[in-house]
């Protein structure tokens, strides 16, 4: 077994940006989302989000690389929710996502911006936050769907 220790900041929205990710839904999201990481060996940290997007501070698994773990949180998250009539009409996440190694010493910064999503977003729009986010690595101003 390989010892890796990546810590990892994912951002994903919902398809079209929908604001489906009221406090309940959100809350029982967030649940089932960590519940599933666990039974796949993921470890996450942090995990919040607002009315149209996600944020989770997670491990990167050794056995797979994020494209692989971003489909396994996603897709499987997805599923459930779509079967539990999380919302009314299919849920869905949007194709693309935000991924981002975080080092030791800025953990306790991103926790902090993680917990403090609702705050944080009285203040800033996600489409600001993504292209701060997203600066510097090709970013096309497209919208993360």
């Amino acid at each position: 077994m390989s010892y890796v220790k990546i810590w990892i900041h994912a951002v994903w929205a919902t398809k079209h940006r929908q604001p489906v990710l009221q406090p309940p839904v959100l809350a029982q999201l967030c649940r089932h989302i960590r519940e599933n990481a666990k039974f796949k060996e993921i470890h996450i940290d942090r995990i919040n989000g607002h009315h149209d997007h996600i944020h989770v501070l997670m491990l990167l698994k050794s056995d797979y690389g994020i494209s692989k773990q971003m489909q396994l949180l996603k897709g499987e998250s997805a599923f459930w929710a779509n079967k539990m009539k999380l919302v009314s009409g299919n849920f869905e996440w949007g194709d693309k996502y935000f991924a981002a190694s975080v080092s030791e010493s800025r953990l306790p910064f991103v926790r902090r911006y993680i917990d403090n999503q609702q705050a944080h977003h009285g203040k800033r729009s996600f489409r600001e936050e993504f292209e701060a986010f997203a600066k510097g690595i090709g970013y096309d101003g497209q919208d993360m769907e």
